[in-house]
C-alpha cells in the first residue's frame, strides 16, 4: 500500500534527530513563559520589541472587538473589509512610505500571492539560495523558471539575469535572513536588477520595526524605496506582536493583488480586532526608539559573552543570534541541556536549514533584562562545556 511507510519514516526521522514536537506555551509571550508546564526563560520568541503582550496593545485589541466583533466574516472583497483593516492599511503605506499596502491573513499567504499574482510560465524568479521557505514554494508555484542564486552574491545573480529572455524577471530576497541573522545586500541586489530590467520584492519581515528609521526595516536602512525595491513584504505577528501580514507598494501592485492574489481574493480577512490592535502596536513600534536601542545593547552584550566563552556565533547584526553547532542530535542534546538549567531556546534542524549546519536559534527581544541575559551566558558556559567533555570522553 502506498502510504504504509508513514510509521517507518516518521520512526526514521526520531532516530536522526530531525522530528518535531509542539511544545504548550501557558503564559503570554514574554522572557519568563511556562512551558509544558515548567517556567523557563525564553529566547525562542520571534517578539522582538516586547510587544506581543503590551498594555496599549490588549486594550486596543478589546476596544476594536467590542466595536467590529471577532470574525472577519467574509473575504476583504465580498463583505470582511472592515473600518479597521482600511485604516491600518492606510497606516501601513505611510509607515513605509508607499502609495498603498495591501493586509494578508499570513506572511506565507503574502508571498505565495504577490508572487503568483506577478508570474506566470512565461517568466523567471530568482531567489537567494537561504531566502525563506515561503518565498521558495511561492516561486516554484508560480510555474516562472526558479532559480536560486548564490547567497548575497549579485555577481552569481547578475549572471542568471542575463541569460533569461523572460517576459517578467523578479528577484526575490528576505530583508533579514530569518535563519542566519543576517541582511541582504540590497543595494547590490538592487543594482544588479535595475541593470537587467528586473524587479525587485523583499520579505522584511524580520526586519520592520527592528531596524530602520523608526523601525521601517531593511530597505530604509539602506536608504532604498520603491523605485529599487517594488515589493515590500512585511509581517505583524514578530516585531509588532500581533499577526498577518502585508504588501505594500505602488497603485499599480496593489491593484493587480486585489485583482489576482488568490491568497487574498479566497480566504476570510484577519479579525478586525486584531488590526486595531497592529494599529496600536504601529505607534509603538514608530515611537519607541529605545525599544531598538535595547537590542542593540543586548546583541552586543551578547556577542561579546560569546566571545569570551569561545561560543561559535554566526555573524548577524541583528536580533537573530545562531549558534551553529552542526549535527543535528547535536543540537538537540545541547537544548535539551539548556531546558534542564531553565533555558528555552528550540534548536533549528534539516530541512529548515542545510544538512550539517543545525544551530540554537536565539532571539533575543527589547523586553530581556541584562540580568536574563547573563543567565543564557552562564547556562550556555556551563552546557557547552559539559558537551564537550562528553564528546571528549
Amino acid at each position: 500500500m502506498s502510504f504504509d511507510q508513514l510509521n517507518a519514516e516518521l520512526q526514521a526521522r526520531k532516530e536522526q534527530s530531525l522530528y518535531r514536537q509542539r511544545r504548550i506555551l501557558q503564559s503570554p509571550q514574554s522572557p519568563e513563559v511556562i512551558v509544558d508546564g515548567k517556567a523557563c526563560l525564553a529566547f525562542c520568541s520571534n517578539d522582538y520589541l516586547g510587544l506581543a503582550n503590551h498594555p496599549d496593545v490588549i486594550t486596543a485589541l478589546k476596544k476594536g472587538a467590542d466595536s467590529f466583533g471577532v470574525g472577519g466574516g467574509a473575504s476583504h472583497l465580498v463583505n470582511g473589509h472592515s473600518q479597521a483593516h482600511h485604516a491600518l492599511e492606510e497606516e501601513l503605506a505611510e509607515f513605509t512610505g508607499r502609495p498603498r499596502a495591501l493586509l494578508f491573513s499570513t506572511g506565507y499567504m503574502a508571498n505565495i500571492g504577490a508572487v503568483n499574482a506577478l508570474l506566470d510560465k512565461r517568466d523567471a524568479v530568482f531567489q537567494d539560495r537561504v531566502n525563506h521557505a515561503s518565498l521558495l514554494d511561492a516561486g516554484l508555484l508560480s510555474g516562472a523558471r526558479f532559480q536560486r542564486f548564490l547567497h548575497n552574491d549579485s555577481e552569481n545573480l547578475a549572471t542568471r539575469l542575463k541569460r533569461t529572455e523572460a517576459r517578467r524577471k523578479l528577484v526575490v530576497c528576505d530583508g533579514v535572513f530569518s535563519m542566519d541573522g543576517d541582511l541582504a545586500e540590497l543595494p547590490d541586489i538592487c543594482q544588479t536588477a535595475a541593470d537587467h530590467n528586473a524587479w525587485v520584492m523583499v520579505d522584511d519581515a524580520h526586519g520592520i520595526g527592528c531596524i530602520g528609521k523608526q523601525g521601517r526595516g531593511t530597505v530604509d536602512h539602506f536608504d532604498l524605496g520603491g523605485d529599487q525595491v517594488q515589493v515590500l513584504m512585511g509581517t505583524l505577528g514578530k516585531a509588532f506582536g500581533t499577526s498577518g501580514a502585508f504588501v505594500a507598494g505602488s497603485e499599480e501592485l496593489i491593484e493587480t493583488l486585489i485583482q489576482h492574489a488568490r491568497t487574498y481574493i479566497y480566504t476570510t480577512s484577519m479579525s478586525p480586532a486584531i488590526a486595531e490592535a497592529t494599529r496600536a502596536s504601529l505607534k509603538l513600534v514608530q515611537q519607541d526608539e529605545w525599544r531598538r536601542e535595547k537590542l542593540q545593547h543586548l546583541i552586543t552584550r551578547f556577542q561579546k559573552g560569546c566571545a569570551q566563552l569561545g561560543v561559535p556565533l554566526m555573524e548577524s547584526p541583528t536580533p537573530i543570534q545562531p549558534i551553529m553547532v552542526g549535527e543535528a542530535d547535536r543540537a538537540m542534546a545541547i537544548s535539551a541541556a539548556l531546558e534542564a538549567k531553565g533555558i528555552f531556546i528550540g534548536a533549528i534542524r534539516p530541512p529548515t536549514v542545510p544538512q550539517g549546519e543545525a544551530r540554537l536559534r536565539v532571539t533575543l527581544s527589547a523586553a530581556h533584562t541584562d540580568e536574563q541575559l547573563d543567565r543564557l551566558l552562564d547556562a550556555l558556559s556551563d552546557v557547552m562545556t559539559q558537551i564537550k567533555q562528553r564528546e571528549d570522553a
